[in-house]
């Protein structure tokens, strides 16, 4: 899923279930920065008291092994400790089925592991493992069939979208495809060149030899994939409705929403009086679901989440994601170019770091890898990690 889903979407959601405007902000912050926690390691100065948890690095403080995501562009974080750690834990959670490792790996919509992670977060009522959470689960739907390691199950053939393609500028590989493709007229010619650039420069990893497409919530598609325990070449072909696994996914988040804030009152907006159930059909379903760049479908959540009262005009700094925003309140000398890698140092901690909400993101990550290497194993799935 895309920014649209995993924080507009989850916002409005979580303000039709009654959160706080605060809290609903963190938990579809938690559940979007998911996709862009790339730092790993962080070197910083000698720990101040208030830092109560941390790591130690080559005998230096440090903050480490955080990221939940990387850049799929370099060939370096092609590993297994990546993969494992970051793609499969957090993006293709494994639905722990079939004869072999490989097929255990394929990610399952609801896997028996995901849901013992969501059930956890409902118990400890902390709203940044929440949204990381729902994130993974989320994923659990759009990205089931793959795998978030190098591997066969990810070798399709025959991808095909049935609907217009809205991309962006950021899916940069299918902006390259595209300028190929486009200059065919021969609709087969060109979907002939497309499988063979896939089979030349994506790896079966993830679902990147179906590009975006289990990210776009408008879209229908189609693919063909190896069914067969031995990976015999046996290839069946499936048909894909994106607007049906995301109206169930989002349908289920509405449900464990309202469960989470039901349990923990101290979220709940006692002004917020709202007719949920008509707005989650009328107008929140409608605006997850319609076609569009990603630009586009951003503009639309937040022109319905004003337009409904859910938020108003002083509220920008929740209805407009800023990647940077728990960055900048966590570090003293933060700033892009020099935080935008796999490691940083020389980091200055701001003077209430212990209490931001990246600090809380940093060990909600370790809660999480920590219970989802244990969920694996209780379902006879054992990552060596």
């Amino acid at each position: 899923m895309q920014k649209d889903a995993h924080y507009y979407a989850i916002l409005a959601f979580c303000r039709v279930c009654g959160f706080k405007k605060e809290s609903a902000h963190k938990v579809a912050y938690a559940s979007q920065f998911v996709d862009d926690a790339k730092i790993n390691l962080i070197f910083f100065h000698e720990p101040q008291e208030f830092v109560s948890e941390h790591d130690v690095i080559e005998g230096k403080p440090a903050f480490f092994n955080m990221a939940t995501c990387h850049s799929y562009a370099h060939i370096k974080t092609y590993n297994y400790e990546a993969m494992t750690n970051n793609t499969v834990a957090f993006h293709f959670v494994p639905g722990c089925r079939g004869e072999n490792f490989s097929k255990k790996m394929r990610c399952q919509e609801e896997s028996p592991v995901i849901l013992t992670l969501l059930e956890e977060a409902l118990k400890e009522g902390d709203l940044i493992k929440l949204g990381m959470t729902l994130h993974a689960y989320a994923d659990t739907f759009s990205h089931q069939g793959f795998s978030g390691i190098l591997s066969k199950v990810n070798d399709i053939k025959h991808c095909r979208p049935h609907a217009k393609v809205y991309s962006c500028l950021k899916d940069k590989y299918v902006y390259f495809m595209k300028g190929i493709l486009d200059s065919l007229e021969d609709k087969a010619r060109k979907w002939d060149l497309y499988e063979k650039l896939l089979d030349l420069l994506i790896p079966a990893y993830g679902h990147g030899q179906a590009m975006f497409f289990p990210d776009y919530a408008y879209l229908k598609w189609s693919y063909a994939y190896d069914y067969s325990d031995e990976f015999s070449g046996t290839y069946q072909r499936t048909e894909i409705d994106n607007r049906e696994r995301y109206r169930r996914a989002f349908l289920k988040i509405y449900e464990y929403l309202t469960e989470f804030v039901s349990r923990h009152q101290q979220y709940l907006d006692p002004d917020l009086k709202l007719n949920n159930h008509q707005l989650v059909q009328t107008k929140l379903l409608p605006t997850l679901l319609a076609p569009g760049t990603l630009g586009n479908r951003e503009k639309r959540w937040q022109k319905v989440m004003l337009e409904e009262g859910l938020f108003n005009n002083t509220d920008q700094h929740i209805i407009t994601y800023d990647e940077d925003y728990w960055l900048k309140n966590a570090f003293a000398n933060y700033n892009r170019p020099g935080f935008n890698r796999r490691k940083v140092k020389g980091v200055q901690l701001a003077t209430n770091f212990a209490n931001s909400d990246w600090y809380k993101f940093y060990l909600a990550v370790k809660w999480y890898k920590k219970k989802f290497i244990q969920a694996c194993r209780d379902n006879q799935l054992d990552i060596p990690n």
